[in-house]
């Protein structure tokens, strides 16, 4: 609970809050009905990114104390730390909800992708057209697909991490086409904001290769004090600390869909010898990079 009475929704908490569930990992998770959450909770901040599709009937809500009206073929929208509250649908309501970590979501990190993020949060409404609300459907029901027919195929986390990132990659493609030039938003931006999108960039670009503070500040111009502030503001997290999810979650990626063998992952992310990155992983992952990969298994 925070100092302010309104709960706190880690995306570890989702399973236990949503009935309508139809996977999880950890880092994606994908439900097909909001009715289970609302009869839990009636404000809460979340601590991960939601999209809601809304298929048929029409459901509002209110973000940050804004309200909105999600009606067919809308997709809205749920940022990081946002406060959801006076949710209200009618009977005929039906809705895909998709959530994403944040450690998930900065190995999923493109330049495209924060950019139409950053469009998105100034108007997290957007309204589809039929033919792009039924593709944003097909990625769903695909997913659904490979989770209720175990025998078909492979279902590892891997192929659903691959159909989420092909779904973000139309859906930012649709969402770019409901918005306007970006260059122009960004003349517009606050200076820190704009610090922390080079950031967000810079940790996309690096691949979780670099991890001192002091690097990325000297790099933005910054110093290290005012870099974490920046992070703090948008995130709740310090510069540390995004630079660490974005640096285990490719070492998970690595561990889990490779077949690089444990010195060549710690030597491809620059870690100075073996030693050091099996203490490292363990200090994030709570175990050996070796007992992690058993446990999850390669190729699982």
């Amino acid at each position: 609970m925070s100092e302010t009475g309104i709960k706190q929704i880690n995306l570890t908490d989702v399973p236990h809050l949503s009935r309508s569930l139809k996977y999880f990992d950890g880092e994606i998770g994908f439900a097909d009905d909001i009715r289970s959450v609302t009869s839990l909770v009636d404000a809460f901040k979340v601590n991960f990114v939601a999209m809601i599709f809304c298929t048929r009937g029409s459901v509002s809500m209110k973000v940050n104390n804004v309200k909105y009206d999600i009606n067919a073929n809308d997709g809205l929208l749920i940022d990081m730390l946002s406060v959801v509250s006076d949710i209200v649908y009618d009977s005929a309501m039906s809705c895909k909800i998709i959530c994403l970590s944040l450690e998930g979501g900065l190995t999923f990190m493109t330049k495209s992708i924060f950019e139409a993020f950053l469009r998105i949060k100034q108007n997290p409404v957007v309204h589809f057209s039929q033919d792009e609300m039924e593709l944003m459907s097909k990625y769903y029901e695909l997913a659904m697909f490979k989770i209720d027919h175990p025998g078909v195929g492979s279902t590892n986390k891997d192929v659903m991490h691959t159909i989420l990132r092909a779904y973000i990659i139309d859906m930012i493609a649709n969402l770019t086409m409901h918005y306007g030039e970006y260059e122009h938003e960004m003349s517009i931006m606050r200076q820190g904001d704009k610090i922390f999108h080079r950031f967000v960039m810079l940790l996309a670009k690096n691949n979780g290769t670099q991890r001192s503070v002091k690097e990325y500040a000297n790099e933005l111009c910054v110093s290290s004090k005012y870099l974490t502030s920046i992070c703090r503001k948008h995130e709740n997290k310090t510069a540390s600390e995004l630079i660490a999810l974005n640096t285990i979650g490719h070492i998970k990626q690595m561990l889990l869909y490779s077949s690089l063998s444990i010195k060549e992952i710690a030597l491809q992310l620059g870690f100075e010898n073996l030693s050091f990155f099996g203490k490292y992983v363990k200090k994030h992952l709570g175990q050996s990079p070796n007992n992690f990969r058993k446990l999850n298994g390669y190729g699982k």
